[in-house]
């Protein structure tokens, strides 16, 4: 019997509810960096996709486009994470017609897609990823869903709402 040890390449799966959301530091712009901890005090959606120009890719952020009013009622900020580059995601974002920012998880190639537990190591992409975030920092929800399927956005707004409730309970 051979015994196997997971690599720092391999996904282990994604990181669950309940641990600091890792830092990141990534490209929206050729100019621009977004950090996470920048964002503290703010809600914030991760969702990792394979791949731009995709069709679920393309089906599922223009969902999250619509629903991007009903994210910022709800206190979050939404992000789109994949490994192309910053002006892959300009272009992208430009031809759907998308109101948030797109990171570039590019160079060094999935190394924030590797920290949350959803690089596809046999693909060079991510997996499809949902992580929310609250204010301090803690990943409160946590949703890895098959590649070929749009994960939709009802884990998202149950997980912004379950929050919220907590923050008026205080």
């Amino acid at each position: 019997m051979m015994l196997h040890i997971a690599t720092s390449t391999e996904s282990a799966g994604p990181l669950p509810a309940g641990v600091p959301a890792p830092d990141l530091g990534l490209r929206s712009t050729h100019d621009e960096i977004v950090n996470l901890r920048d964002l503290r005090g703010k809600a914030v959606i991760l969702a990792f996709y394979p791949n731009d120009w995709s069709p679920v890719c393309s089906d599922q952020l223009s969902l999250y486009n619509e629903l991007l009013p009903e994210f910022q009622r709800l206190g979050a900020e939404l992000f789109g994470v994949s490994v192309d580059s910053a002006w892959c995601h300009l272009a992208f974002a430009d031809d759907r017609k998308l109101r948030f920012a797109l990171l570039a998880d590019f160079e060094p190639k999935g190394e924030v897609a590797r920290r949350y537990g959803v690089y596809r190591q046999p693909d060079g992409t991510s997996e499809r990823a949902l992580f929310v975030i609250d204010g301090d920092g803690m990943i409160r929800w946590s949703y890895l869903s098959p590649a070929e399927i749009n994960p939709g956005a009802d884990g998202i707004l149950t997980a912004l709402e379950s929050m919220q409730a907590k923050e008026y309970v205080r």
